[in-house]
């Protein structure tokens, strides 16, 4: 299963967990609760048949699947008080409420996320894009990170303002490209614009960009 709802992703088959095209880290136990309020969406399920789905055969209280909650809720930006996502049932259970769409449902298989701008998509990766300055590189604090030996700790910025954006090389080891072309200056793109950084390749996607052709204002 692989649905998108706000500015998350959930990809079971992958075990992934994004949040703004981040992987937001979840425990085994958690990861398989969120799952299953998925699954069952919209519908309520019961404190009870949580906890035999998760430890089964053993007594716990209800505090572990409190516990467990918070650390998914965590995850996901979301809050008790104003549950975007999660809906706590008092003395019942838990529901998820939030607008889950499958993957499958889109054409080409890349869902639009609810309130979502642009974003990076490679065969490895989908990472939405925030306003401002976005990092690509291996340093765990990138917007963009990418476990790759060829891809610098801080590779690659990207700049996204209002509908346009522009990339710029950080004087990485093995460069940046756009479209086949090295990245010397900063360089706007714009839907389809392929972005290479040492030898991952990735997508820039702005359906809803207004400008579609691609500057070569400093490509060399």
């Amino acid at each position: 299963m692989r649905v998108v709802f706000g500015d998350c992703e959930f990809d079971s088959e992958r075990r992934l967990v994004l949040r703004h095209g981040r992987v937001r880290p979840l425990s085994p136990r958690a990861f398989q609760l969120l799952d299953l309020l998925l699954d069952r969406r919209p519908q309520a399920v019961p404190k009870a048949e949580l906890l035999d789905g998760l430890w089964p055969g053993t007594f716990v209280s209800d505090a572990s699947l409190h516990n467990l909650m918070a650390e998914v809720r965590a995850a996901l930006g979301d809050a008790p008080r104003a549950a975007r996502y999660i809906r706590t049932i008092p003395r019942y259970g838990y529901a998820f409420h939030g607008d889950a769409q499958p993957v499958s449902a889109f054409a080409g298989g890349t869902p639009p996320i609810s309130g979502a701008g642009p974003r990076l998509i490679s065969s490895g990766g989908d990472w939405l894009l925030s306003e401002g300055p976005n990092f690509v590189g291996r340093d765990p604090d990138c917007a963009v990170r990418i476990n790759s030996p060829s891809v610098s700790r801080r590779h690659a910025r990207i700049v996204v303002s209002g509908g346009d954006a522009s990339v710029e090389d950080l004087k990485s080891k093995n460069g940046t490209f756009v479209n086949g072309r090295a990245v010397k200056q900063t360089v706007r793109v714009t839907d389809g614009s392929e972005i290479r950084v040492g030898s991952v390749t990735m997508t820039y996607r702005n359906p809803d960009g207004l400008d579609s052709t691609l500057s070569q204002r400093g490509l060399t």
